[in-house]
């Protein structure tokens, strides 16, 4: 027994070291996936916003939603940190004014988005088209014969409850119908409910279903147009304009901070089949699951747009 006892202490202190070092273990590993820069959990992450944050502002259009999802994507997968914020389109300019946001990706020009254009040109930085040849309006289902043109809905409000289905209320479409309905004697007969892209579409969908009257505020590209059948009305006195194209808009300093950003933005384009396929799948599957989708069965449209973040 007494042999033994001269091997206590060295065997007490080797136990001491065996339990320092799992704990140096333990300590290490809660310090990788923390993101210090050491260890492999921070090396999974490395490249997560590295290159900077972009803060997009979206209103709940569609295709703003779509595209906005779709360059999340593709912009954090290039190393960039992207927020999206719903805003509505009003709001959106200030906030780019003010830098709170960095960049608003639909700009309808040269007639929809003209009062906020002419209020802010000297203040933002106004970018190339990526959609040429929209379309904006009242729209009725087409198994509506008799409703054609803007002029055909007077004197028939009974048919559709006296109400016209709107979208969000700070929106120029719907600023534009409120100019639309005294220029074609509709103001004392209808009444314009301001709802949300999504509210209207649920409405426009539950009619179609049961072929029931409905006319709501619309515009094109829009996924609608590959559920439902459905006609603009024409619009003599031009109050919608003719067809728009649509751009970007930024802060004034957005260009200076992230110059490859931008002529990867300036080369994005889309047509009426890559915008309404991204729709479709962002409504389909959801909107950042959706835009994943897409995004890797179109990458070699990404790999042209992203040209400049690879120089």
């Amino acid at each position: 027994m007494n042999k033994w006892k001269k091997w206590i202490p060295a065997l007490f202190l080797g136990m001491l070291l065996l339990l320092a070092a799992c704990g140096g273990d333990s300590s290490g590993e809660g310090e990788s996936t923390s993101g210090d820069g050491s260890g492999e959990g921070s090396e999974e992450n490395a490249d997560s916003g590295e290159k900077g944050e972009i803060n997009i502002g979206l209103n709940n259009w569609a295709e703003n939603v779509a595209v906005s999802n779709m360059w999340k994507v593709i912009l954090e997968n290039k190393g960039y940190t992207v927020n999206l914020t719903q805003v509505e389109k009003g709001a959106l300019y200030t906030a780019l004014e003010s830098e709170d946001l960095d960049v608003g990706l639909e700009v309808w020009l040269p007639n929809t988005d003209k009062p906020f254009y002419d209020k802010f040109k000297d203040d933002l930085a106004w970018h190339e088209d990526w959609f040429e040849g929209t379309e904006l309006g009242l729209y009725v289902p087409s198994y509506m014969e008799d409703i054609n043109t803007m002029s055909d809905l007077k004197g028939k409000a009974d048919q559709f409850d006296g109400k016209i289905v709107g979208i969000d209320a700070g929106s120029s479409l719907v600023s534009l119908t409120q100019e639309a309905l005294p220029l074609y004697d509709l103001k004392d007969s209808y009444e314009l409910q301001t709802s949300s892209g999504p509210v209207m579409t649920q409405e426009l969908g539950k009619a179609v279903e049961d072929e029931e009257p409905i006319v709501v505020t619309l515009w094109k590209p829009h996924w609608v147009f590959a559920e439902y059948d459905v006609k603009l009305l024409e619009d003599p006195e031009k109050v919608y304009g003719e067809k728009e194209n649509i751009n970007w808009v930024s802060r004034k300093t957005f260009e200076d901070d992230l110059p490859e950003v931008t002529k990867t933005l300036n080369n994005w384009m889309m047509d009426d089949e890559s915008l309404g396929s991204l729709m479709n799948m962002v409504k389909e599957e959801g909107e950042e699951a959706g835009a994943k989708k897409w995004v890797e069965e179109n990458q070699d449209k990404v790999d042209e747009w992203t040209a400049p973040l690879s120089e």
